[in-house]
């Protein structure tokens, strides 16, 4: 058995799959309230780029999680459930970035047509963000 190998980095993809998906979908909104704006000959409002960043953290915390569970370093016989323990939390995690991708796009679209609500909207993405944080952190607290 080779040791070290940990959840063979599955959190850290499924969770950068998870951010790829909430930045996209959140970047394509982006981009369309700026087209109309952009049409309307009004000023594009750059502040859109908060709401398609935010799921980039899930990535890190996957990446966070992925180095936990390397550096506990555990027998080589409990790969399995070092697997299960990744793919499952890499899962919810990039389930987290995939969905606040979703409610930033709709943060987009309100935010370009109305100007106002910033605040209640980054609330929003910010509570689906502790879904993932949770997730890591709880992952964290179950290895040995």
């Amino acid at each position: 058995m080779i040791e070290g190998l940990g959840d063979l980095n599955v959190s850290l993809v499924l969770a950068a799959i998870g951010s790829a998906l909430g930045t996209g979908v959140a970047g394509m909104s982006a981009i369309g309230a700026w087209k109309k704006a952009f049409s309307q000959n009004k000023a594009a409002p750059f502040i859109l780029v908060a709401f398609v960043g935010a799921p980039l953290s899930q990535t890190i915390y996957g990446m966070i999680l992925r180095n936990a569970i390397q550096s506990a370093e555990l027998p080589p016989e409990t790969w399995a459930a070092q697997f299960a323990i990744g793919a499952l939390a890499g899962i919810a995690m990039g389930l987290s970035a995939f969905m606040q991708g979703r409610a930033g796009a709709k943060a987009c679209d309100a935010q370009a047509e109305t100007g106002k609500g910033f605040a209640n909207y980054i609330m929003v993405v910010g509570v689906i963000e502790t879904v993932a944080l949770f997730v890591m952190v709880f992952a964290m607290t179950a290895l040995p």
